[in-house]
């Protein structure tokens, strides 16, 4: 019985994804000029797209929304009833409007389009009953309609509301390659992410500089070379002349194989054990990019250069984890 019970619920959940699979192929097929004039208005719109909407319309609309303004069209969300009780005051002449309604008859949203009208901005109807009241106010109509809900009662809004928000989608995507709004664009909107992380944050952002860089002259003595490299606790040292020409690194892993292979440490200075001509990287790379050469490089640290190869500090690999960029 209940093995039955679990094929009837898989065969339902399968029939609601298959229902609604083939509303947004239907809606596909369906695209016409309406679509590239809505594209077209919101291009040359010199304000805001406002989007509106009620009830399960509105929660697809706030998406919307959101989906705009991160892709490049500033964007956001009105809620009709509150429009009808001040906030229709946000809303200019100079912009874009996008309302939601699965019938057009939505009474909140209705009773805005005499207002909305008077402003003379342009109205896009996202509709799926172009007869109705707010498709034939509209200056743009973009038909949304489904042949069925998706719910069993054909009560909820299920295949409508999936319509809604793919072609939100499929808007929001058309505008971003027509204002041609690439990664960098998108990181800058998404500071706060991953890929903002991997595009917005350079090496000059995280590398030690200054007191917190561990470096001696030429000529230092290992055990003072490893009292600022134990102080500094990166992990290594950088040895550079008085004016910043970098002259060699000195890891923990040398300091390993300068124990095994010397007597007495002491007697030591730095220029017999340093590596001459480090791997360098220009503060002003990206911080992706010093992720990449140390994992080329299968090392843990990197000295950093100016625009004149002289050294600007040093960066590890533990200040890229931190800062999310690994």
């Amino acid at each position: 019985m209940e093995k039955a019970q679990a094929r009837s619920r898989l065969d339902l959940a399968r029939e609601v994804l298959q229902t609604e699979a083939d509303a947004i192929l239907a809606l596909s097929r369906r695209l016409n000029g309406d679509f590239l004039r809505a594209v077209e208005a919101i291009l040359a719109c010199t304000g805001r797209i406002v989007v509106t909407g009620m009830g399960k319309s509105g929660h697809v609309g706030r998406k919307i929304a959101a989906t705009l303004a991160s892709t490049g069209s500033p964007a956001f969300f009105v809620h009709p009833a509150e429009a009808a009780h001040g906030d229709l005051g946000m809303i200019t002449a100079q912009d874009v409007v996008i309302a939601l309604s699965n019938s057009g008859e939505s009474g909140e949203v209705v009773a805005l389009l005499p207002a909305l009208k008077r402003k003379g901005l342009v109205l896009i109807a996202m509709t799926g009953n172009p007869a109705s009241s707010l498709g034939r106010e509209a200056d743009i109509l973009l038909d949304t309609q489904v042949e069925k809900e998706a719910c069993p009662l054909g009560l909820a809004p299920t295949t409508s509301t999936t319509v809604q928000m793919a072609l939100g989608d499929a808007l929001a995507v058309t505008l971003l390659d027509a204002r041609q709004f690439g990664p960098e664009d998108f990181a800058l909107s998404h500071p706060g992410g991953s890929l903002g992380r991997r595009l917005l944050v350079h090496v000059k952002d995280l590398m030690h500089s200054g007191e917190e860089l561990p470096r001696v002259t030429p000529g230092t003595a290992l055990k003072d070379a490893l009292l600022e490299m134990s102080h500094k606790r990166l992990g290594m040292v950088a040895i550079a002349s008085a004016d910043n020409v970098i002259c060699g690194i000195y890891t923990d892993g040398d300091l390993r194989r300068t124990l095994e292979h010397s007597g007495n440490i002491y007697d030591l200075n730095i220029d017999q054990v340093m590596s001459p001509a480090p791997q360098t990287i220009l503060h002003s790379k990206l911080a992706t990019e010093a992720v990449h050469l140390m994992e080329q490089r299968r090392i843990t640290s990197l000295l950093v250069v100016d625009a004149d190869g002289k050294l600007a500090g040093a960066i590890h690999m533990h200040d890229l984890l931190k800062a999310g960029v690994v």
